[in-house]
């Protein structure tokens, strides 16, 4: 779509360099992804749970949910009972399954009309009260419209496809999207696409929750893995305000002859900057005991009750029940990180918490 290129091309010389300054700083993260080699699988695995937890929770209430991360972590431990009686059970238990698809499967699912359509059906898949609409394209008007104290109607805040134009439009989208992913950067290519998408407003409900899980495919797809760590739909959430009117705001100009998208890929990359930050963060020694695999988390807070006592080996081995050879090679490991501090030598070696004091 010739649309879609140009404005993306003729964007302000300000603007531009603002873009590739925060591209840059967003895939200096991807370039680092190394650091992820020496993390033990079973804490990946447990930081990617927390970030499913958080990025449903967040994504949902943006539209309105009243779910808390608490509640969410119950349904997430209890997904397999399919017992959801509220809507807003129905909605988390829905996106919980689809975004946990998304993370396991995303070199197989191609953006595609049949894979967005897919996104929303499974989003959607607890939810009664839309059965007869998920994974179908709208039928009826779905305009975003300003009401008074009354309820009553008093403007139209924004006017998407109208339902006959939406399947046009939304094949146009993914094949501009297919066809210009590797010629533009990425990040670029991704954050237009939203924005189109957003706009065209396909579906009768649910057009914000299917966009971010378009994002999360997206992003992974072109090799943005710190997605699985970390939320940006939580990042949205904590800026819900300037999000509506950022895209409020570019959604003027949609379709016309000076379409600016420059608030929107703005405020879209400084959301993946944000999110890619919080990455950095888990993985550094100030978040050392998210770092930690399950029995070097109970080995550390055992250390850490005794309140800076001394400790030997065979104390850890009574007071967490953990094997001899496991709690040496964890031992060790506090050693070469500085957590410990060695006292002594052979049998009578004792440990106590905290760094050597050199000086």
């Amino acid at each position: 779509m010739d649309r879609l290129d140009k404005r993306i091309t003729n964007l302000d010389g300000r603007v531009t360099e603002k873009i590739y300054s925060l591209i840059a700083e967003i895939d200096a993260v991807r370039a680092s992804w190394r650091i992820t080699n020496s993390v033990a699988p079973q804490v990946l695995d447990r930081l990617t749970e927390s970030a499913i937890i958080t990025s449903t929770g967040s994504s949902n209430r943006i539209e309105g949910n009243r779910l808390s991360d608490e509640e969410v972590k119950s349904i997430y431990r209890n997904i397999n009972i399919k017992k959801f009686k509220t809507r807003d059970e129905q909605e988390i238990a829905g996106y919980i399954e689809t975004l946990q698809f998304v993370f396991d499967s995303y070199e197989e699912i191609s953006v595609s009309e049949s894979n967005v359509l897919w996104l929303h059906k499974g989003m959607l898949k607890y939810c009664e009260k839309d059965k007869c609409h998920r994974g179908n394209y709208k039928i009826g008007p779905n305009r975003v419209e300003a009401r008074n104290h009354s309820g009553n109607v008093v403007g139209i805040v924004f006017d998407p496809t109208p339902p006959h134009l939406v399947r046009k439009e939304m094949s146009e989208l993914i094949d501009w999207y297919n066809g210009t992913m590797g010629l533009k950067h990425p990040l670029i290519v991704t954050a237009n696409f939203i924005f189109e998408y957003l706009a065209i407003h396909p579906f009768q409900d649910g057009n914000g929750r299917t966009s971010r899980l378009l994002s999360n495919l997206m992003l992974l797809r072109s090799g943005y893995f710190f997605t699985k760590l970390a939320s940006h739909e939580q990042v949205i959430e904590a800026n819900k305000a300037e999000y509506y009117k950022v895209l409020n705001h570019t959604q003027t100009t949609w379709k016309t002859d000076h379409e600016d998208l420059s608030e929107w890929i703005l405020f879209f990359l400084e959301v993946v900057k944000i999110q890619s930050q919080k990455v950095i963060e888990v993985m550094t020694q100030d978040n050392f005991e998210r770092l930690l695999s399950e029995k070097q988390l109970v080995v550390w807070n055992y250390i850490l009750r005794l309140h800076g006592a001394e400790f030997s080996r065979k104390d850890v081995i009574s007071g967490t029940g953990i094997t001899a050879i496991t709690v040496e090679s964890i031992i060790k490991k506090f050693l070469n990180m500085n957590k410990l501090t060695r006292l002594g030598q052979g049998r009578a070696t004792r440990y106590k918490h905290g760094a050597q004091n050199l000086m």
